[in-house]
């Protein structure tokens, strides 16, 4: 197997790291940083549950190789919270009810999370076509919708 080297802040730690040239950037989060909060789901890039962000856009982590991050900043949902405290978006979902069983819950907060950079105070409709590309089996969305509205209105906030 190929080898290479390469250099990744994740969640603000840069490493160095021998990585074999066809690892799945999903595998490297999960089984070599053990970072579990990175979900594999449906490992075709079809669920979101493995989205994390990388340079600031959201990227599905079951369709990209570890190689290809080499140079970048990846956030992962572990690296949302800071010195203990929930990020904004991690606590509207909990307070809101934007989950369920939760298994989907840090691919829609990963996707909140950049969508909420790029578009502050998204209307519903903004939200609901930024939130596609993730998928919910446990609820109607109506709830994870309103998690996003109040973490627009939390951010703003600040």
């Amino acid at each position: 197997m190929s080898k290479h080297t390469i250099d990744v802040v994740v969640n603000g730690e840069a490493l160095t790291v021998d990585i074999d040239a066809r690892r799945l950037l999903a595998d490297f989060i999960r089984d070599d940083l053990n970072l579990t909060g990175t979900k594999r789901g449906c490992e075709t890039g079809i669920c979101g549950a493995c989205s994390v962000i990388v340079d600031g856009k959201v990227i599905k982590s079951c369709l990209s190789l570890a190689v290809q991050v080499n140079g970048k900043s990846i956030t992962t949902i572990e690296g949302l919270s800071c010195e203990g405290e929930l990020h904004p978006v991690q606590e509207a979902f909990l307070t809101c009810g934007g989950m369920q069983c939760g298994y989907c819950t840090p691919g829609f907060i990963m996707t909140t999370t950049a969508m909420l950079d790029q578009t502050p105070d998204p209307s519903e409709a903004e939200i609901r076509k930024g939130l596609n590309g993730n998928l919910c089996r446990c609820t109607g969305y109506v709830s994870i919708v309103e998690s996003v509205q109040a973490a627009a209105h939390k951010l703003a906030a600040k």
